[in-house]
């Protein structure tokens, strides 16, 4: 009889680096859709949470975890559990094994997302906290800025493969023009 073996989105396909960019797979599970239902407020999905609901094209953090902005009235909650009175204040919906997430870590990786995000990447348009929901090449992602040279990209499983090889063909014009 065969045997079932997990194996993460990325698996065998990262890191790489090329030039001074790198991508790398983090392992940001739990993560759990987050819908608050109508008349839930602010202070209570915050307390049931650890962190404030993110506003629109943001995100939020509590040490390793973080709520991001999904989408009107949604967001994720990647690398913790929920608390389990949050069912009380929203719908909750464990999505880990949907995703596939990757960092995109060195300078000039606003430059490379430029190649396939139709979103101004800059710092000085996409500060750090920020979250997007948008187009990677013909793929639906989440793109949120970790800090000045560091983006977190989350996009469907299924699109692991198409994710990385976009990326790096993206590096490789980044690294070619340097």
């Amino acid at each position: 009889m065969d045997k079932l073996q997990a194996v993460s989105p990325c698996a065998g396909l990262l890191p790489i680096t090329i030039g001074a960019l790198t991508v790398e797979e983090v392992d940001m599970w739990p993560i759990t859709s987050v819908t608050p239902f109508s008349g839930a407020s602010g202070s209570v999905l915050g307390r049931a949470l650890g962190m404030p609901f993110p506003a629109p094209l943001q995100s939020t953090t509590d040490g390793d975890a973080r709520l991001v902005w999904a989408g009107r009235g949604e967001a994720l909650l990647m690398g913790a559990v929920p608390d389990a009175n949050l069912g009380a204040y929203a719908a909750v919906v464990d999505q880990s094994d949907a995703w596939a997430v990757v960092t995109l870590t060195g300078t000039g990786g606003a430059d490379a997302l430029a190649r396939l995000v139709p979103v101004d990447m800059r710092l000085s348009a996409f500060g750090v906290g920020a979250s997007v929901r948008s187009q990677l090449g013909h793929m639906n992602a989440s793109i949120t800025r970790l800090d000045g040279d560091t983006f977190m990209i989350a996009v469907f499983r299924s699109m692991a493969g198409t994710l990385v090889h976009d990326l790096a063909r993206a590096l490789e014009a980044v690294a070619a023009r340097g």
